[in-house]
Formats: C-alpha cells, structure tokens, sequence
C-alpha cells in the first residue's frame, strides 16, 4: 500500500515558512454561503450554478482551473461547505511549489512521487525544495466552453513530462453539474425525505491522450485525482464503509500509515465501517485500496448537522493505480483509490494549513492509445435539515445511524 503524506507535509512548511501577505480576522466556525460568494466575487470570476427556487447554489471558478470553491443547500444565508483559503486568495500573489487555494472539487494528476512522478524532474530529489505542482492544474484560467444554469464546462490542454523523461500531451475536459433530487434519489437508491435541504454537484473529468504515442505503464502512467476540501468542526466524523474479506485477501482494512500512529480516539472500525475525526486538530490521513473501497463514503457534521456522501467511478478488477510516494519505488502501481486527510498543527507552536479535512478520490493508471479517453466522474452530496430524515438517509447510505457516528469518538 503507498502514501501520500510527502504533499500534505510540503503544504504545511509552505504555510509556515510562507505566511499570506493579507492577514484578515478569522471566520466564524461556519461561514455563510452569501459572505464567502461575496468575498470570492471581490477576488476571482465565478459561474455560479443554482436550482430553480437559488437555494441549492455551487461556486466554480474558471480561473483556479475549473473548482468547486464552495457550495450551499440553502441559498445566500444557508451554510458554505467548501474550505476556502481567504488569506491565499485575496493576496493575489502567485507561490512557489502550489497555489492553496481551497475548495470541495479540484482537478489534479497523479503520480506525485516515484519515478513517474510529474512533480519531479528527472535526476532530481524527492524533497521539498524540488517539489513543483505542474503549472496547467495549479495556476490560471481554463478555457470555459459552456454555460447554463446548472452546467459549466472547462478544457484545458496540456503537455507534461515525468521523472522519467516521458512526455504526455493531453486535453482535459472537465464539468462541473448541479444534480436534481430525482437524481440523486436514482444515485442513492432511496427519495430524499422533503425535510432535508440538498445540494449535488459531480464533476466530469475526461483525460484525452492527444499525443502520437500510447502511454504504458513501462514508461509511466497518469491518473485523475479529485480533492474535496471542507469547513471542519469539533464533532465531524468520516465514515467509509469497506468491503469484507480477511487481510490476507483483501489486505489491511485501512492504511493510516502516512504520519505515524493515529490513536484510537481518532481512528476505529467496525466490521462494516471506517471511522476518521474531521475536527481540522490533528494531521492524519487513512487510504482504501481497491479491493476495500466501496461506491459510496461520507462526513458527518454534528455541530451543524451536515450529512456529506461521496460517490465517484468505480474500479475494476484489473485496475491499477499510482504510487505517490516520494521515492523510487519497487511498485509504482499499487496506490489509494479513496483518501481522506484531516489537517492540524504539524508541532507545537505551527499553525495548521487551514484547518479543513479532505474526501479525495482518484481514477485508476489511464493506459492511453493516442486519441484514447478516460472519464472520472467525483459527485458531492450534502444533506441538511431534519435530523430524523437524516438518520435514515445515513443508515440507508452508510449503514450507521446518526446517534452511532455521534457516539464514536465521545470522550
């Protein structure tokens, strides 16, 4: 099983050793919809997505490559799910190594590590000071296709070269739609109960190899990687259902070996789920294989009663996926389908990055014929309102109640 921890350590120095040059108050633990659309408009283009009745809204901006910033299930005063890095964004100031903007739905590539790395140039070491995310998914405008009410669309072509002196030449076609309850209600196999407030959007992500040669996984492969950024409080839980099977078919039923030890009073598991704090305190990240990964995962947020599902494209059986680690690596195909990190102090006395906690999910090693295509598809579901409708929804989707999430980590 590989890491990822090399990237979320390399934010945190940044952080530290490169304070934003705007420092502002900090916000309410949850912020309004209306006051970050508000702040975001002052800084950045949006195409703001939004239902019939604008009470279901999703901000993406053409220029930070297509993201989901943040997004609303109930209009302008209603909560902003997505973590949003004030400070970074208002300055305007272009960083070294990678531009943290935030956001619930961001475009990037893997691998970051190993000898396919397109972090790294060749001959290069595997640290910080030569780590560099690639300019096409880091920094300015995607060109912006289409628009409608509930659609946007984003293209951006691209030419990368590995650690290993593989050159890929690519377009990356990318929308972002806003999903109806009768959608959802299909997706989740269930009807959302009218006492719930709702916003869906998934994102589209197709990788076209536009080059004269096909890319093998000898001379190395890439692979479509969705981070979802969120606002964190004192009593959000991850929950990731896993599939069964003993550790020596299926392997460890998950990885947490990114930044040492996670205590128990931060990470458990029945025989069913995976339960992860994402109270934004303490630096860890756990990962799932594709043999424990399951079609559907999520958050609970109990201080503000917020219910978040993920969905994305399935593995297959014979799928392989990137190694990440910051080395040369014995297996560079033997990576994580389904992350999710929770951000905090890196030591005593260093601020944390945001706080925030991360749903990531990533498309398996894109093996391209030229004019071949691969499509990830990354879909948020946030849910809030009656408890009661929640709890069935949750137990329906995650197959936990409320009162057991809530009950996982009381000290």
């Amino acid at each position: 099983m590989t890491t990822k921890c090399a990237i979320v350590t390399a934010l945190i120095l940044l952080a530290a050793c490169n304070p934003p040059a705007t420092t502002m108050e900090p916000l309410p633990e949850t912020a309004a919809f209306g006051a970050d659309l508000e702040f975001l408009q002052e800084h950045t283009s949006l195409v703001v997505l939004t239902d019939a009745d604008a009470q279901a809204q999703v901000a993406v901006s053409p220029d930070m490559q297509g993201r989901v910033l943040t997004s609303t299930a109930q209009g302008s005063e209603g909560t902003s799910f997505g973590w949003i890095n004030r400070p970074v964004i208002a300055s305007g100031q272009r960083r070294k190594h990678i531009n943290v903007f935030g956001g619930e739905d961001r475009f990037w590539l893997g691998p970051e590590g190993g000898q396919f790395s397109i972090y790294f140039k060749e001959g290069d070491p595997f640290d910080l000071d030569h780590w560099q995310v690639p300019e096409e998914i880091d920094w300015g405008l995607w060109a912006l296709v289409s628009q409608s009410a509930e659609q946007v669309a984003f293209e951006k072509d691209m030419r990368l070269e590995n650690y290993s002196g593989t050159v890929f030449d690519l377009k990356v076609d990318r929308s972002v739609r806003l999903l109806s309850v009768d959608t959802v209600n299909v997706l989740l196999g269930l009807e959302i109960d009218p006492g719930i407030h709702m916003v869906a959007f998934e994102s589209v992500n197709t990788v076209t190899n536009t080059g004269s040669e096909a890319w093998t996984a000898e001379t190395g492969l890439l692979s479509i990687w969705i981070l979802g950024m969120y606002n964190p409080s004192p009593t959000t839980t991850v929950v990731v259902p896993y599939a069964a099977g003993s550790e020596e078919a299926a392997g460890p039923v998950v990885n947490a070996a990114y930044f040492g030890e996670v205590p128990a009073d931060r990470l458990t598991h029945d025989d069913e789920v995976v339960y992860f704090k994402g109270d934004g305190e303490f630096r860890s990240k756990i990962g799932f294989s594709k043999a424990r990964s399951m079609p559907t995962f999520g958050s609970y947020d109990a201080a503000n009663g917020v219910l978040t599902l993920v969905q994305y494209t399935r593995p297959d059986e014979d799928d392989l996926y990137v190694n990440s680690m910051w080395e040369l690596q014995e297996d560079p195909f033997n990576g994580d389908v389904v992350n999710s990190y929770n951000d905090g102090p890196p030591e005593v006395g260093v601020p944390p990055l945001g706080p925030f906690y991360e749903l990531e999910t990533s498309s398996p090693a894109m093996a391209l014929a030229p004019g071949e295509a691969h499509t990830h598809v990354h879909r948020t579901i946030h849910l809030q309102g009656d408890e009661a409708a929640l709890d069935r929804t949750a137990v329906a989707v995650l197959g936990k109640s409320l009162g057991t999430i809530r009950s996982v980590f009381v000290e």
